[in-house]
């Protein structure tokens, strides 16, 4: 068999890549992998072994030539993924083998659907990955590691993994879409009667508190912006008895590393700052991610996250609002059910075969439940296609 021309290493840290080399791979449309992102996270010890995210970031190279990049992680836990394998993990205990470390390709603590393998214009996925896969496959063996894991592919990427026999898995997200609305009440018209006013008497509610928004962007936040938003985010973990995956430094970290990809949302009441949501803008995207408040209030959450980043939306003329994962409470208000998607590769050929069946049984489920959960969006009948 000949040799492949492709050289693959993996690094323990994204700093050892040269960060215009990676973005030039990775592209401007998707926040989340740029390497501002990655490096805030791993420079501000939120992603590290300890944290049962070791860095093994994958480099294909053909004549010393960077051609490809891909995030790549050993994970010695399942937080932080939003993809949920608990009972994989579980099973094996159970017969007495190691689930973990397992390898994962993914954004940590970010489910949001987007390029994960990046190739230049001179190859492809196609020609990068059938390498790639084997050089994976041998890193396992070194590692002991069960299994390989490619979380929130983009389709190409996602039927390129499904063509090269990993196992597809399907979830169930809740995005809204932009059908060029003038306003925020010329998005409202399109719910039925009862729904729109609903939606109105929410927002009104928050409004009656006295309760106003403060947006702010890019280099206008300053790092007391972060201080004061990371108070309001720790407390949605606080109040669970659990620490929050992140801290003030990456916060800081992005804040200065790219503040142009940045939208902060905060509430005031009497004048007080009490709660806040913090969004990532890609080229068409608008990216709900953490939030959190220091005063409860009816429809709070509600009007943070969703309707002030709908409003930024129709104002910027914005295609999409990805808000994150799970929330039924989202199809009333707008939100439409579309699947998401991961790719596993698990080692061991007995689990091989079980997980394939589940996962084949799983989408049935999750297919039943997205046309369900269409039926219960508020949009007029006679709008709906």
């Amino acid at each position: 068999m000949p040799s492949s021309p492709f050289n693959i290493r993996f690094l323990p840290r994204v700093a050892d890549v040269d960060a215009a080399r990676w973005n030039a791979l990775v592209g401007a449309d998707y926040p989340f992998i740029r390497h501002e992102f990655l490096l805030a996270l791993e420079q501000s010890r939120c992603v590290d072994a300890r944290a049962g995210w070791q860095p093994l970031h994958a480099l294909v190279e053909r004549d010393s030539h960077v051609l490809a990049c891909m995030p790549l992680y050993a994970k010695t836990n399942s937080m932080g993924e939003y993809v949920f394998d608990w009972s994989w993990a579980d099973a094996y205990s159970r017969h007495g083998l190691d689930y973990y470390p397992k390898l994962l390709t993914a954004i940590p603590f970010t489910p949001c659907a987007g390029p994960r393998l990046c190739v230049d214009g001179s190859t492809s996925i196609a020609e990068v990955l059938p390498p790639l896969q084997e050089a994976i496959r041998q890193l396992a063996d070194e590692h002991s590691a069960s299994s390989w894991h490619v979380l929130f592919p983009e389709p190409g990427l996602r039927d390129a993994l499904g063509a090269a026999g990993m196992q597809l898995r399907s979830g169930c997200q809740y995005q809204w879409f932009n059908a060029d609305y003038r306003d925020f009440e010329h998005f409202l018209e399109s719910f039925s009667s009862r729904k729109r006013k609903n939606l109105r008497k929410e927002r009104a509610r928050v409004a009656e508190r006295g309760i106003d928004f403060e947006v702010v962007e890019g280099a206008a936040i300053t790092d007391e912006h972060w201080q004061r938003f990371f108070r309001f985010y720790r407390s949605t973990y606080v109040v669970r008895g659990r620490s929050p995956y992140l801290n003030v430094d990456f916060f800081t970290r992005l804040g200065h590393g790219m503040p142009e990809r940045l939208l902060l949302v905060l509430a005031r009441k009497d004048g007080e700052h009490i709660a806040g949501a913090l969004f990532f803008k890609g080229s068409d995207t608008l990216y709900g991610r953490y939030w959190g408040c220091t005063e409860e209030f009816q429809f709070l959450h509600f009007e943070t996250c969703y309707y002030q980043g709908i409003d930024y939306c129709i104002r910027q003329a914005v295609k999409r609002f990805d808000s994150g994962a799970q929330g039924e409470h989202k199809i009333q208000r707008g939100f439409k059910p579309v699947h998401t998607w991961s790719a596993h590769w698990i080692r061991h050929p007995d689990f091989a075969k079980a997980i394939a069946r589940f996962v084949q049984e799983e989408e049935r489920h999750i297919d039943a439940y997205v046309a369900q959960a269409t039926e219960f969006l508020p949009f007029r009948k006679d709008l709906q296609l």
